[in-house]
């Protein structure tokens, strides 16, 4: 399957021709692959969950929100590794790259012991403030109390493929994380369903599969980074001493972006709750929506993902021209098939919610959500590209200005008066979302048009590489 892939993206890149086109080609397919695949991977893990019943959907949907919150710590470490391991790169100092990728490991190391600690403490009060009731309440709890025990693999994952990305190694991340996946998929069915003479678990049986695939896949990025398997490697042979410098660059790129994952996931948890006061049928229609969303997110994702490490390495190189060329195409490209999945998101809405949930109601909602879900789509790609761009240059404030503005004042305060105000139900809910990522597509777009974002990496980029911080 990975030789088909690789030889059909071959064949893409002879189609688009050499030089730029190409280069963006190469960097991003495997990032679109390996989150594309996730996604899909994750839509059958909800299926399969699904399948046992529709407050099972809810339950594990009650989870979702927090988790994000927890993880939105990472984001500061994540966004600044990429920059920083981009700049080193383009600026032709693997080491360099390699020392940062070896502090993140460390640092994340910690944090997640934390973050789990956090997770399985209060897992039963979190699941209960997002609006647990009694037929989901004991599954969520539970479900969140074993997936926040493996939060600390996830978090090294996290940290690893972050720097890999920033090398420009892409398709390192796409294996480890598809293989995670697929070994996912297959706890899944032995332990959802009691299959091959494991116990039959049910939502318990997934939250453990989900735990044990993560902690497969931190072993093997641990392995290609200590093996030199790739341009970013770590040596065993130096004792290990914290770099306050290279993690004081590190956060100075990303908090900012730490901050826009914080009022993000904690606008979507205010918005799950509205929506989770409509009952269960209604949320569990909202979380397939959400579920199958994720489809569309992660390839705008993956492009964004492309344009942070192209971005990154062009500036790194102090090429400013090409770096604005790089996010243009990443951007147009981003755009196509945003249209194309919308297309088909409008076309086979009720067909996808049935592989969910047999349920009437269910299904109905569900599909209407994803005819809504369609609207969002040229918003989100050009949001979530573009603001990989930004990134990329260290301009992480703009992406933090954009979703205070549309989370807050579109997915919570709107969509709050939508629901229970003007009693719209899950379609007020929805209209709220695309009024949310219309916003924040505009205001992160008019920063890239201005120009001034190429400029942004100036205090950081002559600091470190001057000083040699990074």
């Amino acid at each position: 399957m990975l030789r088909l892939i690789s030889s059909l993206s071959h064949s893409v890149t002879r189609f688009f021709g050499q030089g730029l086109r190409r280069e963006v080609i190469s960097i991003t397919w495997p990032a679109f692959i390996e989150l594309v695949m996730s996604t899909f991977f994750g839509m059958v893990d909800m299926i399969m969950v699904g399948r046992l019943s529709s407050a099972a959907i809810a339950a594990v949907g009650l989870t979702n929100q927090p988790f994000m919150l927890l993880l939105a710590i990472f984001a500061a470490v994540n966004v600044g590794t990429t920059t920083l391991v981009a700049w080193n790169i383009g600026a032709g100092k693997p080491n360099k790259a390699s020392e940062v990728t070896r502090q993140i490991i460390v640092l994340n190391i910690i944090l997640g012991i934390l973050v789990s600690i956090i997770g399985i403490v209060l897992a039963r009060w979190i699941v209960l403030f997002m609006g647990a009731r009694e037929d989901t309440l004991q599954d969520a709890t539970v479900y969140f109390q074993i997936v926040s025990a493996g939060l600390m693999f996830q978090a090294l994952t996290m940290g690893i493929t972050a720097a890999l990305r920033g090398a420009g190694q892409t398709k390192l991340p796409m294996y480890y994380n598809l293989g995670s996946n697929l070994l996912n998929v297959f706890g899944n069915y032995v332990l959802i369903y009691g299959k091959l003479g494991f116990p039959r678990l049910g939502v318990s049986g997934a939250a453990i599969s989900t735990t044990l695939s993560r902690v497969v896949a931190c072993i093997v990025g641990l392995y290609i980074v200590y093996s030199g398997k790739a341009i970013i490697h770590i040596g065993r042979a130096t004792r290990f001493r914290f770099d306050f410098g290279i993690i004081k660059k590190v956060m100075s790129i990303g908090i900012p972006s730490a901050l826009e994952q914080f009022v993000i996931q904690s606008g979507l948890m205010m918005f799950a709750r509205t929506v989770s006061g409509l009952g269960t049928i209604h949320f569990a229609a909202h979380q397939i929506g959400l579920n199958i969303s994720g489809l569309s997110f992660s390839s705008s994702m993956a492009f964004g993902v492309a344009s942070t490490t192209l971005v990154g390495q062009s500036l790194g190189a102090n090429d400013k021209e090409k770096a604005r060329r790089c996010a243009d195409v990443v951007h147009h490209m981003a755009l196509v098939v945003a249209i194309f999945v919308g297309i088909l998101f409008f076309l086979l809405s009720h067909p996808l919610a049935r592989l969910y949930n047999k349920e009437a109601e269910v299904v109905v909602l569900a599909g209407m959500v994803l005819k809504i879900l369609a609207l969002i789509q040229p918003g989100q790609s050009t949001q979530l590209s573009i603001a990989g761009a930004l990134r990329g240059a260290g301009d992480t404030m703009y992406p933090l200005y954009a979703s205070i503005f549309g989370i807050w004042i579109f997915r919570v305060f709107v969509a709050y008066v939508f629901v229970n105000v003007f009693n719209w139900g899950l379609v007020g809910a929805w209209v709220a979302f695309v009024l949310d990522q219309t916003t924040r597509a505009l205001i992160v777009y008019f920063r890239f048009r201005s120009g001034k974002w190429l400029d942004a990496k100036g205090k950081h980029l002559k600091e470190s590489l001057k000083k040699e911080e990074v």
